[in-house]
Protein backbone atom coordinates (compact mmCIF):
# COMPACT_ATOMS: atom_id res chain seq x y z
CA UNK A 1 0.00 0.00 0.00
CA UNK A 2 1.19 3.68 -1.10
CA UNK A 3 2.10 5.62 2.78
CA UNK A 4 -0.14 8.56 2.58
CA UNK A 5 0.98 11.81 3.86
CA UNK A 6 -0.99 13.56 5.85
CA UNK A 7 -1.04 17.09 7.18
CA UNK A 8 -3.38 19.92 8.96
CA UNK A 9 -4.40 23.08 7.88
CA UNK A 10 -2.95 26.04 9.01
CA UNK A 11 -6.90 27.70 8.50
CA UNK A 12 -8.18 25.87 11.61
CA UNK A 13 -5.27 26.94 14.02
CA UNK A 14 -5.56 30.79 13.56
CA UNK A 15 -5.22 31.18 16.93
CA UNK A 16 -1.68 30.14 17.08
CA UNK A 17 1.52 32.40 15.63
CA UNK A 18 2.86 30.57 12.30
CA UNK A 19 5.69 29.22 14.05
CA UNK A 20 4.12 27.54 17.42
CA UNK A 21 1.54 26.33 14.75
CA UNK A 22 3.98 24.27 12.55
CA UNK A 23 5.97 23.52 15.44
CA UNK A 24 2.88 21.83 17.17
CA UNK A 25 2.02 19.74 13.63
CA UNK A 26 6.08 18.77 13.43
CA UNK A 27 5.70 17.65 17.52
CA UNK A 28 2.31 15.68 16.42
CA UNK A 29 4.08 14.18 14.09
CA UNK A 30 2.13 15.33 10.70
CA UNK A 31 3.66 14.90 7.01
CA UNK A 32 3.02 18.42 6.59
CA UNK A 33 0.61 21.35 6.37
CA UNK A 34 -1.76 23.35 4.25
CA UNK A 35 -0.69 27.15 4.21
CA UNK A 36 -3.39 29.59 3.82
CA UNK A 37 -2.22 32.66 3.03
CA UNK A 38 -3.72 34.77 5.12
CA UNK A 39 -2.86 37.97 7.67
CA UNK A 40 -2.64 35.78 10.77
CA UNK A 41 0.31 33.36 9.29
CA UNK A 42 2.08 34.10 6.02
CA UNK A 43 0.61 37.68 4.58
CA UNK A 44 0.93 37.61 1.19
CA UNK A 45 0.36 41.57 0.44
CA UNK A 46 2.13 42.95 3.64
CA UNK A 47 5.97 44.27 2.41
CA UNK A 48 9.08 41.71 2.42
CA UNK A 49 6.89 38.63 0.69
CA UNK A 50 9.99 36.86 -0.73
CA UNK A 51 12.05 37.29 3.19
CA UNK A 52 9.54 36.31 5.07
CA UNK A 53 8.80 33.15 2.77
CA UNK A 54 12.48 32.24 2.78
CA UNK A 55 12.38 32.18 6.80
CA UNK A 56 9.12 29.69 6.61
CA UNK A 57 11.01 27.63 4.05
CA UNK A 58 13.81 27.19 6.32
CA UNK A 59 11.33 26.38 9.08
CA UNK A 60 9.68 23.86 7.26
CA UNK A 61 12.77 22.27 6.08
CA UNK A 62 13.87 22.27 9.93
CA UNK A 63 10.64 20.49 10.76
CA UNK A 64 11.22 18.05 8.24
CA UNK A 65 7.14 19.15 6.85
CA UNK A 66 6.02 19.09 3.80
CA UNK A 67 3.51 22.22 2.39
CA UNK A 68 0.84 22.91 0.22
CA UNK A 69 -0.48 26.18 -0.59
CA UNK A 70 -3.95 27.60 0.06
CA UNK A 71 -5.83 30.37 -0.85
CA UNK A 72 -9.31 30.14 0.32
CA UNK A 73 -8.95 33.07 3.75
CA UNK A 74 -11.54 34.51 3.87
CA UNK A 75 -10.86 39.01 4.37
CA UNK A 76 -7.39 38.31 2.67
CA UNK A 77 -8.09 40.82 0.30
CA UNK A 78 -11.60 42.74 1.55
CA UNK A 79 -12.38 42.76 5.46
CA UNK A 80 -15.76 43.32 4.54
CA UNK A 81 -16.51 40.44 1.78
CA UNK A 82 -15.86 36.99 2.70
CA UNK A 83 -13.97 35.67 -0.48
CA UNK A 84 -13.86 38.65 -1.46
CA UNK A 85 -13.54 39.66 -4.65
CA UNK A 86 -13.37 36.36 -6.55
CA UNK A 87 -12.67 35.54 -9.97
CA UNK A 88 -15.68 36.08 -11.37
CA UNK A 89 -16.33 39.37 -10.25
CA UNK A 90 -18.08 42.08 -12.47
CA UNK A 91 -15.79 44.37 -12.28
CA UNK A 92 -12.34 43.57 -13.88
CA UNK A 93 -10.31 45.55 -11.70
CA UNK A 94 -11.68 43.45 -8.73
CA UNK A 95 -11.08 40.59 -10.52
CA UNK A 96 -7.39 41.70 -11.28
CA UNK A 97 -6.97 41.78 -7.28
CA UNK A 98 -7.70 38.25 -7.18
CA UNK A 99 -5.26 36.88 -10.02
CA UNK A 100 -2.44 38.98 -8.44
CA UNK A 101 -3.13 37.12 -5.12
CA UNK A 102 -2.82 33.88 -6.99
CA UNK A 103 0.33 35.06 -9.16
CA UNK A 104 1.55 35.94 -6.08
CA UNK A 105 0.59 32.60 -4.20
CA UNK A 106 2.65 30.62 -7.34
CA UNK A 107 5.60 32.49 -6.26
CA UNK A 108 5.16 31.60 -2.42
CA UNK A 109 4.29 28.08 -3.30
CA UNK A 110 7.55 28.10 -5.87
CA UNK A 111 9.91 29.29 -3.27
CA UNK A 112 8.55 26.96 -0.20
CA UNK A 113 8.89 24.18 -2.32
CA UNK A 114 4.80 22.86 -2.23
CA UNK A 115 3.61 20.14 -4.30
CA UNK A 116 0.48 22.26 -5.27
CA UNK A 117 -1.20 25.42 -4.94
CA UNK A 118 -4.92 25.37 -4.42
CA UNK A 119 -7.45 28.10 -5.43
CA UNK A 120 -11.14 27.82 -6.14
CA UNK A 121 -13.81 29.74 -8.48
CA UNK A 122 -15.86 31.69 -6.37
CA UNK A 123 -19.86 32.52 -5.75
CA UNK A 124 -21.77 33.74 -9.22
CA UNK A 125 -22.69 37.15 -8.83
CA UNK A 126 -26.11 38.45 -9.07
CA UNK A 127 -27.44 38.86 -12.49
CA UNK A 128 -24.96 37.13 -13.97
CA UNK A 129 -26.23 34.28 -16.64
CA UNK A 130 -23.89 31.12 -16.53
CA UNK A 131 -21.75 31.47 -19.57
CA UNK A 132 -20.52 34.95 -18.55
CA UNK A 133 -19.39 33.71 -15.45
CA UNK A 134 -17.48 30.65 -17.10
CA UNK A 135 -15.71 33.23 -19.74
CA UNK A 136 -14.40 35.14 -16.83
CA UNK A 137 -13.37 31.82 -15.02
CA UNK A 138 -11.24 30.97 -17.97
CA UNK A 139 -9.97 34.04 -18.59
CA UNK A 140 -8.94 35.38 -15.16
CA UNK A 141 -6.96 32.10 -14.42
CA UNK A 142 -5.32 32.54 -18.00
CA UNK A 143 -1.93 34.45 -16.28
CA UNK A 144 -2.24 32.17 -13.25
CA UNK A 145 -1.96 29.10 -15.08
CA UNK A 146 0.97 30.57 -17.32
CA UNK A 147 2.55 31.68 -14.33
CA UNK A 148 2.10 28.05 -12.65
CA UNK A 149 3.51 26.64 -15.77
CA UNK A 150 6.54 28.82 -15.54
CA UNK A 151 6.94 28.27 -11.76
CA UNK A 152 6.28 24.57 -11.99
CA UNK A 153 3.75 24.43 -9.92
CA UNK A 154 0.67 22.80 -10.32
CA UNK A 155 -2.55 24.61 -9.69
CA UNK A 156 -5.21 22.64 -8.12
CA UNK A 157 -8.60 24.14 -8.13
CA UNK A 158 -11.60 22.96 -5.36
CA UNK A 159 -14.95 22.20 -6.09
CA UNK A 160 -16.51 23.97 -3.93
CA UNK A 161 -20.38 24.27 -2.67
CA UNK A 162 -22.43 26.75 -3.71
CA UNK A 163 -19.43 28.32 -5.95
CA UNK A 164 -19.64 28.35 -9.95
CA UNK A 165 -17.22 25.24 -9.86
CA UNK A 166 -19.18 23.07 -7.71
CA UNK A 167 -18.26 19.72 -9.00
CA UNK A 168 -16.33 17.10 -10.43
CA UNK A 169 -18.26 17.49 -14.09
CA UNK A 170 -17.53 21.49 -13.16
CA UNK A 171 -14.20 21.20 -13.04
CA UNK A 172 -14.03 19.01 -16.00
CA UNK A 173 -15.75 21.91 -17.69
CA UNK A 174 -12.92 24.45 -16.78
CA UNK A 175 -10.75 21.81 -18.28
CA UNK A 176 -12.19 21.58 -21.51
CA UNK A 177 -12.80 25.49 -21.84
CA UNK A 178 -9.02 25.99 -21.27
CA UNK A 179 -7.81 23.51 -23.67
CA UNK A 180 -7.02 21.06 -20.56
CA UNK A 181 -3.53 22.64 -19.83
CA UNK A 182 -1.04 20.08 -17.94
CA UNK A 183 -0.57 22.18 -15.04
CA UNK A 184 -4.41 22.53 -14.07
CA UNK A 185 -5.09 20.10 -11.58
CA UNK A 186 -7.77 19.06 -8.57
CA UNK A 187 -8.45 19.90 -5.20
CA UNK A 188 -10.62 16.80 -3.57
CA UNK A 189 -12.07 17.51 -0.51
CA UNK A 190 -13.54 14.49 1.01
CA UNK A 191 -16.27 16.13 2.78
CA UNK A 192 -17.66 18.08 -0.15
CA UNK A 193 -17.55 14.48 -2.02
CA UNK A 194 -20.25 13.31 0.80
CA UNK A 195 -21.89 16.40 0.78
CA UNK A 196 -23.25 16.67 -3.19
CA UNK A 197 -21.75 14.60 -5.60
CA UNK A 198 -23.79 11.54 -7.08
CA UNK A 199 -20.61 9.32 -6.35
CA UNK A 200 -19.22 8.04 -2.95
CA UNK A 201 -16.84 9.29 -1.50
CA UNK A 202 -14.16 6.68 -2.71
CA UNK A 203 -16.05 6.57 -5.90
CA UNK A 204 -14.84 10.26 -6.34
CA UNK A 205 -11.21 9.55 -5.42
CA UNK A 206 -11.15 6.84 -8.37
CA UNK A 207 -13.02 9.25 -11.13
CA UNK A 208 -10.88 12.11 -9.77
CA UNK A 209 -7.34 10.33 -9.34
CA UNK A 210 -5.50 11.45 -13.05
CA UNK A 211 -6.06 14.87 -12.02
CA UNK A 212 -5.71 14.75 -8.05
CA UNK A 213 -2.81 17.35 -6.73
CA UNK A 214 -4.16 18.74 -3.24
CA UNK A 215 -6.63 16.40 -0.87
CA UNK A 216 -8.42 17.98 1.91
CA UNK A 217 -10.28 16.01 4.44
CA UNK A 218 -12.84 15.95 7.47
CA UNK A 219 -16.27 14.27 8.02
CA UNK A 220 -19.37 15.76 6.95
CA UNK A 221 -23.18 14.57 6.15
CA UNK A 222 -25.32 14.53 3.34
CA UNK A 223 -26.62 17.80 1.46
CA UNK A 224 -25.17 20.08 4.64
CA UNK A 225 -21.82 22.02 3.69
CA UNK A 226 -20.31 21.53 7.26
CA UNK A 227 -17.23 20.49 7.98
CA UNK A 228 -16.88 18.15 11.11
CA UNK A 229 -13.95 16.28 12.78
CA UNK A 230 -14.27 12.96 12.18
CA UNK A 231 -16.51 10.63 13.70
CA UNK A 232 -19.44 13.33 13.70
CA UNK A 233 -20.32 12.94 9.97
CA UNK A 234 -21.32 10.27 8.06
CA UNK A 235 -17.89 9.62 6.01
CA UNK A 236 -17.20 5.96 6.32
CA UNK A 237 -12.89 6.67 6.01
CA UNK A 238 -11.05 3.23 5.46
CA UNK A 239 -12.47 2.83 1.56
CA UNK A 240 -11.35 6.49 1.36
CA UNK A 241 -7.92 6.23 1.98
CA UNK A 242 -7.19 2.79 0.51
CA UNK A 243 -8.74 4.40 -2.88
CA UNK A 244 -6.07 7.55 -2.20
CA UNK A 245 -3.75 4.65 -2.00
CA UNK A 246 -4.39 2.74 -5.41
CA UNK A 247 -4.51 5.99 -7.32
CA UNK A 248 -0.67 6.56 -5.58
CA UNK A 249 -1.47 9.85 -4.91
CA UNK A 250 1.67 11.79 -3.77
CA UNK A 251 0.43 14.67 -2.08
CA UNK A 252 -0.48 15.80 1.42
CA UNK A 253 -3.92 14.65 2.73
CA UNK A 254 -4.82 17.97 4.83
CA UNK A 255 -7.28 18.08 7.31
CA UNK A 256 -9.45 20.94 7.03
CA UNK A 257 -11.61 21.93 9.76
CA UNK A 258 -11.46 26.42 9.60
CA UNK A 259 -14.02 26.39 11.78
CA UNK A 260 -12.62 24.58 14.86
CA UNK A 261 -9.66 27.51 15.57
CA UNK A 262 -10.64 27.68 18.76
CA UNK A 263 -10.00 23.92 19.66
CA UNK A 264 -7.27 23.50 16.78
CA UNK A 265 -4.48 21.97 18.91
CA UNK A 266 -7.16 19.47 20.25
CA UNK A 267 -8.78 18.77 16.27
CA UNK A 268 -4.94 18.43 15.62
CA UNK A 269 -3.53 15.80 18.04
CA UNK A 270 -6.92 13.78 17.93
CA UNK A 271 -7.15 14.00 13.78
CA UNK A 272 -4.02 12.30 13.43
CA UNK A 273 -4.44 9.19 15.03
CA UNK A 274 -8.13 8.67 13.34
CA UNK A 275 -6.70 8.96 10.20
CA UNK A 276 -3.74 6.41 10.85
CA UNK A 277 -5.86 4.00 12.20
CA UNK A 278 -8.39 4.61 9.57
CA UNK A 279 -5.64 3.81 7.09
CA UNK A 280 -4.83 0.68 9.01
CA UNK A 281 -8.14 -0.89 8.12
CA UNK A 282 -7.28 -0.66 4.70
CA UNK A 283 -5.63 -3.87 3.17
CA UNK A 284 -2.01 -3.80 1.41
CA UNK A 285 -2.23 -4.44 -2.40
CA UNK A 286 -1.49 -8.12 -3.03
CA UNK A 287 1.67 -9.00 -4.36
CA UNK A 288 0.72 -11.39 -6.92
Amino acid sequence: MTSLRFGYGTNGLTDLRLDDALCLLADLGYDGVGLTLDHMHLDPLAPDLAARTRRVARRLEELGLGVTVETGARYVLDPRRKHGPSLLDPDPDDRARRVDLLVRAVRVAADLGAHALHCFSGTTPPHTDEDTAWKRLAEALAPVLDAATAAGVPLAVEPEPGHLLATLDDFHHLRQLLGGPEVLGLTLDIGHCQCLEPLSPEDCVRAAAPWLRHVQIEDMRRGVHEHLPFGDGEIDFPPVLRALAAASYQGLTVVELPRHSHAGPHQAARSLPFLRHAAGQAPERSTL
